[in-house]
């Protein structure tokens, strides 16, 4: 089934093949890196000769990337637009039980489509993943060409596998998409998040002192491992959304050495057991936010087999800075998944989760507020469904607001409404990723109520270079400033400081009154980490460095953010983490092997690829 699609994306002018010997190790993942920065999304690659040059090991496996990375291929492999989805949903949805006979008809084919939803057992034959079966002693995780994405990385980690599961007494199952970090042979790390339904399903089977089964799969359908990252409710299998979706049964067959059933298509399948009570360290892995995530503890499948077809192909993805793969699987998200939000949430007509703000980061909404308050409402309606509830900065607009795609107009709107009495400061979970709260999983989170009408304010518009001497006088540590939209009645101002064992809200105390009314919105960013005229990086590290309840300020009407690395001296005790980097030894090999096509050095600034420092 994969290799169908492959010769789609040939047919397509989507598909790069890569003949030349690549590492595992870097080599791999970073030209994947690249090729998802080129301003279409680039190619899907299919590199055909992996190696690990450090076990002078060759594979026979090819590797996959860059598979969802282009609104083609996401078009090629749904066969049907996020908006003719939504719109079967919102049907679904909307659904009434027929009247009289005509209504009947008219509604049978909908009706007809429901069968499809269930996936097929297929009990008396050997599924095409079983033509090859390792077990016992013949287990080797180290026989896949199983990548290590970034240089401080633990580990090689399975990036995109199909993670299968159930319940302790059977009856709902889960398909999730996760990372598993390789610990040795026959042992994977299972980054089970706190909302996973597979780390419900795992606290079933610690209470009742049993093992619990867990299997991967690898390949088949594209569609399947969308579905894993499909924000469903609890409990909701998706393999039913990938019926709902195909308009055919998803075929499962059974696996070779525990109960759990995967589509008979898959290439690859890794199969185990997970004893409740054993948890080991997983990590760091450089992950979608753009940087490293912590150490901590998950739990350990035991892998019992290993079985695959004859020619099987390994499919991964990258994570790190934006924009990647996900931008693309994400923007197709939001479509299908509209009319079921809007159902929890009466009144939003839209809504948008941009790539730099790495989706849980950042959300603007379009909504039709009806009466005072009723955009917070549903600014706290979002903070409490599913894992819309891990968002940590919402913008909400009314419906004259521009379209989401016209960031200049939109940000226009915004700044011209904006008021800081018109916003919530809260707190909730966060998502495991996040490593800008003081507390693991659960931090601040700032609501921006726009839609209350335009709001004026007396400001006094200074030159840069005026406004950035007489925030010197105040704040010697100021380096430099960037102002943006000069011409709304909140203008934002970026300023580059240099930190020094004091932190940037207790240096706030320093400001003159007077100085405010040429302030709106100000953000403090680490000078020498920093390029301030580059609004793409700075909406990624803003909307990733900041806890709003610790890190806002409000001083009259003017609001201001620190988005600086936080130490000690904030109050902040955990580990401030790396961000995702390429190697540069790397690049250079990749650029002498000749396989380095269409990246430019202005690609290369503009996405802080090898990170971005200033010199001193």
């Amino acid at each position: 089934m994969l290799q169908d699609f492959l010769d789609l994306f040939h047919k397509n002018d989507q598909l790069r093949v890569i003949d030349y010997p690549l590492d595992v190790y870097l080599e791999i993942p970073h030209l994947a890196y690249l090729e998802a920065k080129k301003p279409d999304g680039g190619k899907a690659l299919l590199f055909t000769n992996p190696i690990n040059k450090k076990e002078n090991k060759k594979f026979d496996i090819p590797v996959l990337m860059n598979l969802f990375g282009s609104p083609k291929r996401v078009e090629l492999i749904f066969k049907q637009t996020g908006e003719e989805i939504a719109k079967d949903i919102n049907a679904l949805l909307e659904f009434r039980p027929p009247k009289n006979l005509k209504e009947f008809f008219g509604k049978f084919n909908q009706m007809a489509n429901l069968r499809h939803i269930f996936p097929k057992k297929r009990r008396f034959f050997k599924p095409d993943f079983q033509e090859i079966i390792y077990q016992g002693q013949d287990v080797d995780l180290y026989k896949l060409p199983i990548l290590t994405t970034w240089e401080n990385d633990a580990a090689p980690f399975i990036t995109m596998g199909q993670i299968y599961t159930q319940s302790l007494d059977g009856t709902k199952k889960n398909l999730g998409m996760y990372r598993l970090q390789i610990y040795d042979k026959n042992h994977l790390g299972l980054h089970w998040q706190i909302h996973k339904d597979g780390q419900h399903f795992f606290n079933e089977y610690k209470m009742a002192g049993k093992k619990m089964p867990v299997s991967i799969a690898l390949g088949g359908d594209p569609l399947y491992t969308w579905c894993g990252q499909a924000p469903l409710p609890y409990g909701m299998y998706e393999l039913m959304l990938y019926g709902f979706i195909r308009k055919k049964s998803a075929q499962v067959a059974q696996c070779f050495s525990n109960p759990l059933y995967v589509p008979s298509d898959v290439d690859i399948v890794i199969e185990g057991w997970v004893d409740p009570n054993i948890m080991r360290l997983e990590g760091p892995f450089g992950d979608h936010t753009g940087f490293y995530t912590p150490i901590e503890p998950y739990p350990v499948l035991e892998v019992s087999a290993i079985t695959m077809k004859k020619n099987p192909i390994f499919p991964a993805t990258v994570v790190g800075k934006p924009p990647l793969e996900d931008k693309y699987m994400g923007a197709l998200t939001e479509r299908i998944f509209l009319p079921l939000l809007q159902k929890t949430a009466h009144g939003l007509l839209d809504y948008f989760m941009p790539e730099n703000g790495v989706f849980h980061n950042l959300i603007f909404a379009k909504v039709d507020a009806k009466y005072t308050g009723h955009a917070k409402q549903l600014m706290h309606s979002f903070w409490g469904v599913g894992q819309m509830s891990f968002v940590k900065h919402a913008i909400f607009v009314g419906k004259d607001a521009p379209s989401f795609s016209d960031y200049e107009a939109l940000s226009m709107y915004i700044l011209d409404r904006f008021d800081v009495k018109n916003l919530i400061i809260s707190e909730g979970v966060c998502d495991a990723l996040d490593h800008s709260s003081n507390d693991f999983a659960y931090g601040g989170k700032l609501g921006v109520d726009a839609t209350q009408g335009i709001c004026k304010r007396d400001f006094i518009l200074r030159d840069s270079q005026d406004l950035l001497f007489a925030l010197q006088k105040n704040i010697p540590e100021v380096i430099d400033l960037q102002q943006y939209f000069i011409d709304s009645n909140t203008p934002i101002c970026v300023v580059g400081i240099k930190k020094d064992q004091v932190s940037v809200l207790e240096l706030l105390k320093k400001i003159d009154q007077e100085i405010l009314y040429s302030l709106g919105i100000v953000f403090f960013v680490d000078y020498y980490k920093n390029d301030l005229k580059n609004p793409y990086m700075l909406i990624w590290r803003i909307t990733n460095n900041i806890d709003a309840k610790r890190d806002l300020q409000i001083m009259e009407k003017t609001l201001f953010v620190d988005a600086t690395d936080k130490g000690v001296m904030d109050g902040y005790h955990r580990e401030w983490p790396k961000e995702t980097d390429c190697t540069p030894s790397v690049l250079q090999n990749l650029k002498s092997y000749g396989v380095l096509e269409g990246v430019s050095e202005k690609m290369l600034k503009k996405f802080h690829i090898c990170g971005f420092k200033k010199e001193e």
